[in-house]
């Protein structure tokens, strides 16, 4: 029996070897079963018929009945348009055409009955509809009830293929194959009460009501979710019963003596609770593969120093990466100054390091002198031996490749454990699916005495007033952020610019002294002068988003970030992040446009409500969905995830967690005849995907 997935689409009816083609390149849609899972991405009721004198500018897309009265064409060459003027014996209303226009003038013809289905916009007090649907006229008057709406490209828009089209091919596509096997055991299908694979595909494309379509998209995106975390959690599976790693079977004088006698403040119960999983992943035999998230300033810092330490007391070397040479460095003079009084050496490793004190490094290294090495990407060069490396702290670990993380594995013949860090909050779901098969640690407290920043939305015309502020914490001998989303004018985008910025701050403030720096700055130039800040010669730092991750200047209490309307909610937490990290009163000023759309001006307001890191990780997931959060992803987890959506479906992404995480346990081979279609499917979903287990 024919089934979807061995169906090419070029022989549904309709298709044909070019359109095909086109499918394949833009949406890759090759087979009946790939057209078959491209879902609409929203519906609209086609049920009603309106009149034209009842339509309205708040209305989404109507459906209108009656003829065309007239044909014109208007304009020249590119600017061309055919503009027909539709009547429903009442009123009228003009639709227009800006493609295709030869092809639609000999398709469609005056006096004939038509059914227009579109978004209605009035323009010089006049009703038109751009590229409306248009039934033919065999089917004009018939209800059609929910109506889905296809993902398009503008390439496929421009070569005539519209969503009405897909929606036929499907149908076609639906005849032509009509058993479509099941995917999920028949135990889950009963337990949960879900619809078999081929009612959902059916009902997805034609709902015949909303309950029945809510029931068909429910499976769909359980499935969807249960593979993924079934592929995740058979990897971590796999890894944690074949990779060994070192037992850390004693603490001793390293992590005793810090402990008691060295702490700079008492650790809070959050950065307890993670030394104590940790110490527990250390001595347990297999290897850690752990991810450590905490907000700015939760202290991340010194719970990798504590791990580190458990390295030190059982003789094995430690390495922290980090993605830049500044946070390297930072890295370094902070954990030099901890760990010095203890015996411990501390060296930095990055790509300015001297080909003299390299080779230096490199003998150390070698014979187990060096314990703690910082560095950046230089670490992972195959010149790079440790004598016996333990454990690696990869900091800010969303901004190296999965490769690049991997050739750390290298570094050692028995995997060393791998802590890895990142002051982003991630959201739990997508904690979940994207770093499924680490372990999570939380630091959800900040230490005694931290301030939480004060956050303020300002307009443009209200920037005297900021600049006031500002002369005010100058003067008090504090420090301050200007960040700008452009480096240079761009004459197409009213956005303010480093360059101009620059230029105006040092006008504003003659009296301080203004630094700047900017990503295309080159290395030496961009560490002379966030030099210059760090070590208060600079009162002013200008910059773009560079310094969004690793500059810590506790003297700096304002952070102005101009154009805030066009950061995103992570992004601008992170900004925030720079400040308060002192014991003085700290501020954020959000600059924008007082016209700015209402979801931007609700999006800047949660900035000024909320300090909480998760929160607004949470509500930045669900206004911008996941993205792709990293360049090759944890395990080969994929995001073109067809119907779910990670932000929303928070309780099928953990419900889907559950059911993987039980069938594995009752079956970890998944050779149970109940279980027969399991493998086959995981295999065809994931057969082409970099196998990524063994890389943290």
């Amino acid at each position: 029996m024919r089934t979807p997935r061995d169906f090419d689409i070029k022989f549904i009816k309709g298709i044909g070897p070019a359109k095909a083609k086109l499918l394949e390149e833009e949406l890759k849609i090759k087979s009946c079963h790939d057209l078959l899972h491209h879902f609409p991405s929203h519906y609209l009721d086609r049920s009603q018929i309106y009149s034209l004198r009842s339509l309205s500018g708040e209305m989404p897309a109507v459906q209108v009945k009656g003829s065309f009265i007239t044909f014109t064409t208007q304009g020249e060459g590119a600017k061309m348009r055919l503009v027909g003027l539709f009547s429903d014996g009442r009123a009228t209303i003009e639709v227009v055409w800006f493609r295709r226009i030869k092809a639609l003038k000999d398709l469609y013809r005056t006096g004939q009955e038509y059914i227009l289905f579109g978004k209605p916009q009035e323009f010089n007090g006049r009703w038109s509809m751009v590229h409306p649907e248009v039934d033919p006229p065999e089917t004009a008057g018939a209800a059609q009830g929910l109506r889905g709406v296809y993902p398009l490209t503008e390439k496929l828009r421009n070569r005539g293929i519209s969503s009405r089209n897909i929606f036929t091919w499907v149908q076609n596509a639906l005849a032509a194959t009509p058993h479509i096997p099941e995917t999920l055991p028949a135990h889950l299908l009963e337990r949960y009460n879900l619809m078999g694979a081929g009612e959902a595909i059916r009902t997805v494309h034609n709902p015949r009501s909303t309950a029945a379509l809510q029931r068909a998209r429910e499976r769909l995106k359980f499935e969807e979710l249960f593979y993924l975390q079934l592929n995740i959690q058979r990897y971590s599976n796999r890894r944690t019963a074949a990779v060994q790693g070192f037992r850390f079977s004693r603490i001793g004088r390293f992590f005793n003596n810090f402990y008691s006698q060295m702490l700079p403040f008492p650790l809070t119960e959050a950065q307890k609770r993670v030394l104590r999983e940790i110490r527990a992943d250390v001595g347990s035999g297999r290897q850690m593969n752990r991810l450590l998230q905490g907000d700015v300033g939760s202290g991340k810092t010194i719970v990798a120093l504590m791990a580190m330490l458990m390295a030190l007391d059982n003789d094995k070397q430690a390495c922290l990466m980090a993605p830049t040479e500044i946070l390297a460095t930072q890295h370094y003079e902070s954990l030099r100054s901890l760990a010095a009084p203890l015996g411990i050496n501390v060296r930095l490793l990055t790509g300015s390091t001297r080909k003299k004190e390299r080779a230096e490094l490199h003998e150390m290294l070698a014979d187990g002198s060096l314990h703690i090495m910082i560095g950046t990407h230089a670490l992972i060069e195959d010149d790079v031996r440790f004598s016996n490396l333990g454990l690696v702290v990869i900091d800010e670990q969303h901004r190296f490749g999965v490769m690049q993380r991997a050739r750390l594995w290298s570094k050692n013949t028995v995997a060393p454990h791998v802590l890895v860090m990142t002051a982003t909050p991630i959201p739990r779901t997508l904690a979940m699916t994207v770093y499924g098969d680490l372990d999570v640690s939380v630091i959800d407290e900040l230490p005694p005495g931290r301030k939480p920043v004060t956050t303020l939305l300002k307009f443009d015309d209200q920037r005297m007033q900021v600049y006031r502020s500002i002369g005010r914490q100058l003067a008090q001998g504090r420090q301050v952020y200007i960040v700008y989303p452009l480096i240079q004018e761009n004459e197409k985008l009213d956005l303010k610019s480093l360059e101009e910025g620059y230029d105006v701050i040092r006008e504003t403030f003659p009296s301080y002294r203004t630094a700047f720096v900017h990503g295309k700055m080159k290395p030496s130039e961009k560490d002379h002068q966030m030099h210059l800040f760090a070590t208060h010669q600079a009162d002013i730092l200008v910059a773009t988003t560079v310094i969004e991750v690793g500059v810590n200047v506790p003297n700096a209490s304002t952070m102005v970030i101009e154009n805030a309307e066009r950061f995103g909610l992570s992004q601008l937490h992170q900004l925030r992040g720079r400040v308060g990290r002192g014991a003085a009163q700290s501020f954020c000023v959000l600059m924008s446009k007082r016209k700015i759309a209402a979801d931007t001006r609700k999006r800047l307001e949660l900035m000024t409500s909320t300090t909480d890191g998760f929160l607004i990780a949470e509500a930045d997931l669900k206004m911008r969905g996941p993205g792709d959060l990293e360049g090759t992803l944890q395990s080969g987890i994929p995001f073109d995830l067809h119907i779910a959506n990670i932000a929303t479906d928070g309780q099928l992404v953990q419900l889907a967690r559950d059911c993987a995480s039980s069938i594995l346990d009752a079956d970890p081979a998944l050779s149970h005849p109940s279980h027969a279609m399991l493998l086959p499917e995981l295999q065809r979903l994931y057969a082409r995907r970099l196998d990524l287990s063994r890389i943290s």
